[in-house]
């Protein structure tokens, strides 16, 4: 599946050079805002962060979502690093949120709605530990949160099998490419956003109810 996403992005790149624009830009790498001072910040890792990234910034309180890398070791990575799963890093995600709007329980159970976090180093189609389940706390009070947020959708038997997410303290976040940068959106009719992410995305929709901005209930 890396082989087809990379193909993906090339065939977007080919794109834009004919019509003339400049991929240089899309290439540089992201800038991570710090969180203004009413929000919070969370950072998971579930899968393509392309999905992950457009169904949290779909909740209420959540104010932007950044895609990156993260539990790795190598510093500042590449996509096509992170691809070859020699760096360690997850395709991750940074969540800023208002905590009045959205709590981190809520937040945290969104997450686990918003990927299937009971298979490990896949999701789906894509494999790899870049494509590994994480839950990256800030505080024991965040991991504590995750522990029963876990608890309660094993409870619930909503999947078949146990979560194996990790739950690990959070280090650092490196900001992806730009053109990874609100994906899902910029390329709707992609075959692998119809076909693999928008199911994720309309299941978050779905599990989360109430918990979704306004414009986006029944799309």
């Amino acid at each position: 599946m890396k082989i087809y996403k990379t193909w993906l992005l090339a065939l977007v790149f080919l794109s834009a050079c004919a019509n003339g624009q400049s991929t240089k830009n899309e290439n540089a790498f992201a800038k991570l805002p710090a969180p203004q001072a009413d929000e919070k910040v969370a950072t998971f890792a579930g899968g393509c962060f392309w999905s992950l990234a457009e169904g949290l910034s779909e909740l209420k309180g959540v104010n932007k979502v950044v895609a990156g890398y993260a539990g790795g070791t190598v510093k500042n990575p590449t996509y096509e690093e992170v691809c070859s799963d020699n760096t360690g890093h997850a395709e991750s995600v940074q969540v800023y949120y208002d905590p009045k709007v959205m709590t981190y329980a809520q937040l945290a159970e969104a997450f686990f709605y918003a990927h299937d976090p009971t298979t490990l180093n896949r999701q789906g189609p894509d494999e790899g530990e870049d494509y590994r389940s994480v839950a990256f706390y800030r505080s024991p009070e965040e991991q504590q949160t995750l522990k029963t947020v876990i608890a309660k959708v094993n409870a619930s038997h909503h999947y078949g099998d146990p979560i194996v997410t990790q739950v690990v303290p959070f280090k650092v976040l490196y900001p992806a490419e730009n053109y990874h940068q609100g994906y899902y959106k910029l390329h709707p009719s992609s075959s692998y956003i119809q076909s693999v992410s928008a199911p994720k995305v309309m299941k978050l929709r779905k599990s989360m109810g109430n918990l979704i901005k306004p414009e986006f209930k029944g799309k």
